[in-house]
């Protein structure tokens, strides 16, 4: 991998690892509330899953394409848009 493909498999790290960590916290701050755990899950799976994808050399490729990189920051904001108003 260049060093231009390093740094943006690390940027989708940390935009997974953000998701996580948010998920995580409106589940703890909001676990008086109902239905917690699927609004919580909403915001981790695809953190999970957006994570899991820069392990696996096949989706680098499709990682780098310009219309994956808006549609991830796209539905990243959304989702802490999500997080941060429900």
């Amino acid at each position: 991998m260049e060093a231009m493909d390093k740094n943006l498999i690390n940027n989708y790290r940390m935009g997974g690892y953000l998701l996580i960590a948010i998920g995580l916290i409106n589940l703890r701050y909001q676990s008086g509330q109902s239905n917690v755990l699927g609004r919580s899950l909403i915001i981790i799976v695809p953190g999970a899953l957006l994570l899991g994808s820069t392990w696996i050399s096949s989706f680098s490729k499709v990682l780098d394409r310009r219309s994956t990189k808006v549609l991830a920051l796209g539905l990243g904001l959304v989702l802490v848009g999500f997080a941060i108003f429900n």
